[in-house]
């Protein structure tokens, strides 16, 4: 099976994808294309897919760069490939042609920045710890740093979990009306105490308060379609063991 690979115009003719779980080697639980290092899935299956990524992106295995994701505001600069251990952050940006920014997930949200006049991208995995830290934000000015404009910026959300399959409590709430009391527009009322957060929407919120020049989500919500997606929250309602991680990539 061929891989299925999601992709943006606004992003266009940049190289990027985010990758479905269809086209992989992994199986059981994990089947498809299961690039996550840190599951249980034998780890010389998660490589075999992760070449076929590169392959997709057109670099070598060792240039499709991965880091230590920890839901944190951390970004890493990066201008050449990662060896060794990965640095703990939860965003890379680079400027330098022929390293492939990647970032895994598995309900939260894969963001691709680029500013292709300036010849600088990022890549961030914003679940709601990271988004409410600020790690989109702290992107941006990571990109800045490499001569990005703001205002030339686009930056697009990949599939993520949607606002009708994600249940959170009082406490969660609690968290973001801290941060902002107008963040109560992101929730919606479930059965008793439970709210439904809309984190896609949240993400677009936050993109386009920083004021960059286009931000988008392809609407895809990956609870709800396993055929193509991993869901972290999909496969702990299931009672699953263990479950795959999907993998969004962009390189100059």
């Amino acid at each position: 099976m061929t891989l299925e690979i999601l992709m943006s115009d606004t992003l266009k003719p940049l190289r990027h994808g985010f990758f479905t779980r269809k086209g992989g080697a992994s199986s059981g639980v994990f089947h498809g294309l299961n690039c996550g290092a840190g599951s249980s899935d034998q780890s010389d299956i998660v490589a075999i897919n992760k070449r076929r990524v590169a392959d997709a992106m057109e670099v070598l295995p060792e240039n499709l760069v991965t880091i230590h994701q920890v839901h944190s505001a951390d970004v890493v600069t990066i201008e050449e490939p990662i060896v060794g251990e990965r640095p703990r952050a939860d965003a890379v940006v680079t400027d330098k042609p022929g390293l492939a920014l990647s970032i895994l997930t598995a309900d939260c949200q894969p963001v691709i920045f680029a500013d292709r006049e300036a010849g600088v991208i990022g890549a961030a995995h914003a679940g709601w710890r990271g988004a409410l830290e600020g790690v989109l934000e702290a992107t941006i000015e990571a990109m800045e740093k490499l001569g990005a404009s703001r205002a030339n910026i686009t930056a697009v959300i990949g599939p993520t979990i949607s606002q009708s399959a994600y249940e959170v409590g009082p406490e969660f709430l609690d968290a973001f009306l801290q941060d902002d009391a107008e963040n109560t527009r992101f929730f919606a009322n479930g059965k008793s105490d439970r709210m439904h957060f809309d984190l896609p929407s949240y993400g677009l919120h936050r993109l386009r308060s920083a004021g960059i020049g286009h931000a988008e989500w392809t609407r895809h919500c990956t609870y709800s379609d396993p055929e193509r997606f991993y869901s972290y929250r999909r496969s702990t309602h299931a009672k699953e063991a263990d479950y795959g991680r999907l993998i969004s990539s962009v390189r100059l």
